[in-house]
């Protein structure tokens, strides 16, 4: 019996050993399975949201570009006299195109390449290295040249802004010889110095001092505004200024402009969140609702002093509040963004009609007032 007995009992326990050997193994397998699956879904979230993002900024990126072309071009085609509309159209046109082989060439690299506390270098010369992989250090989520051409957008309307201040002045060919030197020496350098890596005022990303420019308040309009102030001072009064009138010859092209700049800034604001996100979504707002009333600010303050407001007054306000709120879009809420514009409404009508008439100085289109 002890013969038959230990034989039967070997045969009974080993069925009972593989099953469970067989559970372990799948186990194992189900867990890879279930692993290999959370990280292709994982790379599937990731992907989509690179293309929300990337989708986003390459609307962003047309509309700062609508804001130059033909926003800035006809906002200001109106307000010069009629024989001057096309030249001062034409000088917007022409930095579309010559800041944009500027950047290729060595414009991006000086301002977003390196770390240098002043100046970028020539990492990214002739568009070196910018490729479809995200540059970490500025935008993780989008193409490295998805980030470039968004910011050649805000290099091309910066120095657009500055001839509002030299219309009627300044010959064309002196207009494109001095914005390619305003854009390699002062541009760049401070471009660099507030966005790029190591810049001296630039804390997030290595450099000793914070500056909170969420937009381009520093980089654009700053920079912009007082190099036109610079530019007007310097060139000296239109003939026949302030004696001879030298109204507007077409507020309706100006009015069609101011429309396409308040579109436009959307792009310009919302698109500096460098992504399609809930701090887009918070500039957006802040950048609308600022803009909507400084329009009512300036109207009103014209409206107590001349007993009407104008046309010119509504969009020269709602674009000093495109102006005023682009620093703060990203950290402002709704409210404080409406109290932002409000007051740049007012401040600005008065800068206008006070400010410049005690100085006569001729800033042909206040681009130093609305910029700054």
């Amino acid at each position: 019996m002890a013969l038959f007995v230990v034989p039967l009992h070997a045969q009974q326990t080993s069925p009972a050993a593989a099953p469970s050997s067989q559970s372990s193994h799948s186990a194992a397998q189900a867990s890879k399975a279930t692993n290999e699956k959370l990280a292709q879904l994982d790379q599937r979230v990731t992907q989509a949201q690179s293309s929300a993002d990337n989708a986003w900024m390459l609307v962003s990126a047309a509309l700062v570009l609508l804001m130059t072309g033909p926003g800035l071009a006809l906002f200001y085609g109106g307000l010069v006299r009629q024989k001057n509309t096309l030249a001062i159209m034409m000088q917007s046109f022409a930095l579309m195109a010559v800041i944009t082989v500027m950047w290729a060439l060595v414009g991006y690299s000086l301002c977003f390449g390196g770390s240098g506390p002043v100046i970028g270098n020539f990492e990214h010369a002739f568009l070196r290295g910018v490729g479809a992989e995200p540059n970490a250090d500025y935008a993780g989520t989008i193409p490295q040249m998805t980030f470039m051409i968004y910011q050649l957008m805000f290099a091309i309307i910066t120095p657009a802004l500055i001839t509002g201040a030299t219309a009627e002045r300044m010959k064309f060919s002196g207009t494109v010889l001095f914005m390619i030197l305003w854009f390699l020496v002062v541009y760049a350098p401070l471009a660099h110095m507030v966005w790029g890596k190591g810049g001296f005022l630039n804390a997030a990303l290595g450099g000793k001092f914070p500056t909170l420019d969420f937009a381009g308040g520093t980089v654009v309009h700053i920079s912009s505004g007082v190099s036109a102030l610079v530019c007007a001072l310097y060139l000296g009064k239109r003939t026949g200024f302030p004696k001879q009138p030298m109204p507007p010859h077409s507020l309706v092209l100006s009015f069609i402009g101011a429309c396409l700049l308040w579109v436009g800034w959307f792009g310009f604001n919302a698109g500096s969140a460098l992504a399609s996100s809930p701090l887009a979504t918070s500039a957006f707002v802040a950048t609308h609702f600022a803009s909507a009333a400084a329009a009512l600010g300036w109207s009103a303050a014209e409206w107590i002093k001349n007993g009407r407001a104008s046309a010119l007054g509504a969009i020269s306000g709602a674009v000093a509040g495109l102006v005023a709120i682009t620093p703060a879009a990203g950290f402002v809420a709704p409210m404080p963004a409406l109290v932002i514009g409000l007051v740049a409404g007012v401040f600005c009508y008065w800068m206008v009609t006070r400010v410049k008439a005690i100085f006569g100085y001729d800033d042909a289109l206040d681009a130093f007032l609305w910029a700054c």
